[in-house]
């Protein structure tokens, strides 16, 4: 089968969405099967309004390189009243190789293109390419960005952690606020650096965990005396028993997605130092809130992540070229002392409009920490852990 390839970047970027994009094009000037390959210029947005950029001139190499969306992005959500659109334009520019690379909405959107064309005999093949620094695709052992964004993350909140625990006779406690709506992925790969149990952080808040503000503030307690101070992180779409998201944010997205953090106007961070406040009067300590820098910082990407996003988009245009379709290229971890994926395709049915959430045994007993079960899967993704000096470990000079 003949024809062009197209492609889209949808959703948030991740400092490693362009390598997967690489990959597939790299693939694409490979195959006799593939003219043509273009991309989608803002996604969805592009993709309705024919506003392709033809791929075959890219720099692959700068493009591996390069973080954020180099296709430029859009949250606009394929409904069904757009498929004949969709395929009007398939026909018109032979479009034969449709490919997106994003999270579960992404996939869901590829997922009923290619079923949309098929069930009306135009013949096209729809792969999927995960992406989001969420971690919350099922299927997959991770998704490229996520690694990235989860070293971003715990060295925020190991480094902000150290500077509370030496300045903690002005400021008794932190707390980091870190995306991801519905799966804690991120903001338990702090985690990963802790070595010694007053390493930070000290507290971890889940969304999956509903919270309890008695049983937090009993533990922040329990911290305080251990540690003399409290580094707590927190995603940003932890809610309470009622399901209620504690940032109590009314806004959505187009895909009807709560929008948490700065993008809903208020902050399960802020809510957090209130509640702190209230029952500790005395003690002061800051808040900090990220949201896109995580998903597009080049200086604390992961090498294996960009191999990893580059390998999978690769993948993906090698099994459409090969005829195969309706998949997703997903990464199987291998059993072992040492660290090592391979590529596998798992049905975008099975992915697509569904999440994966932080399993239970990874999650401490009392729901405000990790399991050390969970160390052996995030480790290896996040690099090693700085070194610096404690000057803690001197011997106090004698007083006179």
């Amino acid at each position: 089968m003949k024809g062009n390839a197209l492609v889209t970047q949808t959703g948030g970027p991740t400092a490693v969405i362009n390598a997967s994009l690489a990959g597939i094009i790299a693939q694409c000037l490979k195959e006799n099967a593939i003219e043509g390959i273009w991309g989608c210029h803002f996604g969805v947005k592009g993709l309705l309004e024919e506003d392709f950029l033809d791929l075959s001139g890219a720099d692959l190499d700068m493009l591996k390189q390069t973080p954020g969306s180099a296709l430029g992005s859009s949250r606009i959500k394929l409904t069904e009243a757009n498929m004949p659109r969709v395929l009007e334009i398939f026909r018109k520019y032979n479009i034969r190789y449709f490919f997106g690379i994003g999270g579960d909405d992404t996939q869901l959107n590829v997922y009923q293109v290619e079923k949309y064309c098929r069930e009306h005999g135009y013949e096209a093949c729809g792969m999927g390419c995960p992406k989001t620094v969420d971690n919350d695709l099922p299927l997959t052992d991770h998704t490229p960005g996520f690694p990235s964004a989860a070293r971003y993350t715990a060295l925020s909140v190991y480094q902000g952690g150290r500077l509370t625990r030496d300045m903690q006779k002005v400021d008794q406690f932190v707390i980091y606020q870190t995306i991801g709506r519905s799966a804690g992925w991120l903001a338990a790969s702090p985690y990963a650096f802790k070595e010694k149990e007053s390493d930070p952080p000290h507290i971890i808040l889940l969304p999956e965990i509903p919270f309890e503000m008695e049983k937090f503030v009993e533990y922040f307690k329990e911290c305080y005396d251990k540690y003399g101070f409290v580094s707590i992180i927190c995603g940003e779409g932890v809610t309470d028993k009622k399901g209620n998201p504690i940032s109590a944010t009314q806004t959505e997205d187009d895909f009807g997605n709560k929008e948490f953090g700065a993008m809903g106007g208020a902050s399960a961070a802020m809510e957090l130092h209130k509640i702190i406040s209230l029952h500790f009067p005395d003690f002061r300590g800051e808040f900090q809130i990220t949201e896109s820098l995580p998903m597009c910082a080049d200086d604390r990407r992961v090498k294996v992540d960009v191999e990893e996003a580059y390998m999978l988009g690769a993948e993906a245009a090698r099994h459409a070229a090969a005829g195969n379709t309706g998949q997703m290229t997903a990464l199987i971890r291998e059993k072992g002392p040492e660290y090592k994926v391979r590529v596998s395709t798992v049905p975008l049915q099975d992915v697509g409009g569904k999440q994966k959430p932080i399993p239970r045994e990874y999650i401490a007993e009392n729901g405000m920490n990790m399991a050390p079960a969970f160390r052996e899967y995030i480790v290896p993704l996040l690099g090693p852990r700085p070194e610096y000096v404690d000057l803690e470990t001197l011997d106090r000079v004698k007083k006179p």
